[in-house]
């Protein structure tokens, strides 16, 4: 009796102790980070002058931020239900408290830690594979329309190999490799059930299989579900980028704008970095690419800083708050 009684005390602390805690330890973290950031007081100068004329254009930034990441919540939502049905206001909590973990933790690995917080203790570990389905859909629209974008730009004699720093033989040789790689993802993510299976025979994978019992439930229409939402999250992206290139007057033809962002965002999924750091990854590709479209050096890099702000610094802001609300020890899962 004694020892349940100093379980559930021990139990009480942590919920309500841990909450709290992580969220001064992550709220410290990102005012840190951005205080460190080196273009933040030009960009926040230009945003100022903006808002005045541009405030409609701002709202409508904002809009698609929450968009952005209800689309990633309702994506999560269709993915976990193998493992735990949730609600989309949960899911909603748990992608923006992953983010904020995602923010110092390489690997996707913080983004799959803060979101299994909010299931039951028996199936956190089990959101992990599912998970990883989310990142592999979006990875998969990012190769097709940056590999689109590149075969766009090479025939309309734009040059965009020059932005890559690699010769024509090695960009066309990188080509290659990621139209392969492309294929090889394609068939892993319609065949995961199969792969699976598969895999399942093996003797260590076969101990831990109810970790990813859950790959196995996925048919054709959930996962093309899955791969639409990420195909949405997609357009949100490009028509933020648009937006504010009109604002900062980042003056180029729409059809180069767009495929430069799907290349940008190409070369960025395919160089390995953690998302804090991503900022000037994005203001060095983004100056490379758009720097060939355009003169507005100044316009390229505030375009950069306040997406980095809007879509990662600001939710994941909200999601440290949200992280004062959970709680550790849950009802047990199956």
């Amino acid at each position: 009796m004694q020892k349940n009684f100093l379980k559930k005390q021990y139990k009480i602390w942590i919920n309500y102790v841990v909450g709290p805690l992580l969220f001064v330890i992550l709220s410290f973290s990102i005012f840190n980070k951005i205080k460190q950031q080196e273009n933040l007081p030009e960009t926040w100068k230009i945003i100022k002058n903006s808002i005045a004329d541009q405030w409609l254009l701002l709202l409508l930034m904002v809009l698609l931020m929450i968009v952005n990441w209800t689309l990633e919540a309702r994506k999560w939502q269709v993915l976990i239900r193998p493992v735990q049905q949730v609600s989309i206001y949960t899911g909603f909590k748990a992608v923006l408290s992953g983010l904020s973990f995602g923010l110092f933790i390489p690997n996707g690995m913080g983004e799959y830690l803060g979101r299994m917080l909010y299931l039951n203790q028996g199936n956190r570990l089990k959101s992990i594979a599912v998970s990883i389905m989310g990142s592999l859909s979006q990875l998969l629209i990012t190769l097709v329309t940056g590999l689109a974008a590149l075969v766009y730009f090479i025939n309309h004699d734009v040059l965009v190999i020059a932005s890559t720093g690699l010769s024509d033989f090695w960009f066309r040789a990188l080509m290659y490799v990621l139209i392969l790689a492309t294929l090889f993802f394609f068939f892993l993510y319609f065949k995961i059930g199969w792969v699976t299976s598969l895999f399942s025979y093996i003797p260590f994978v076969k101990r831990h299989r109810v970790f990813i019992q859950a790959l196995t439930e996925f048919d054709y229409k959930t996962l093309f579900k899955v791969l639409f939402l990420s195909l949405l999250r997609y357009a949100v992206f490009i028509v933020q980028y648009i937006l504010m290139f009109e604002i900062f007057k980042v003056e180029m033809p729409l059809m180069n704008a767009v495929a430069g962002i799907c290349v940008m965002f190409l070369l960025i999924a395919i160089v390995p970095t953690i998302p804090i750091a991503e900022l000037g990854v994005r203001g060095e590709v983004s100056l490379r690419i758009f720097g060939m479209l355009s003169k507005n050096a100044i316009g390229i890099i505030s375009t950069t800083v306040f997406i980095w702000l809007i879509n990662l610094i600001i939710p994941a802001i909200i999601g440290s708050l949200f992280v004062l609300t959970v709680r550790i020890f849950k009802k047990n899962g199956i």
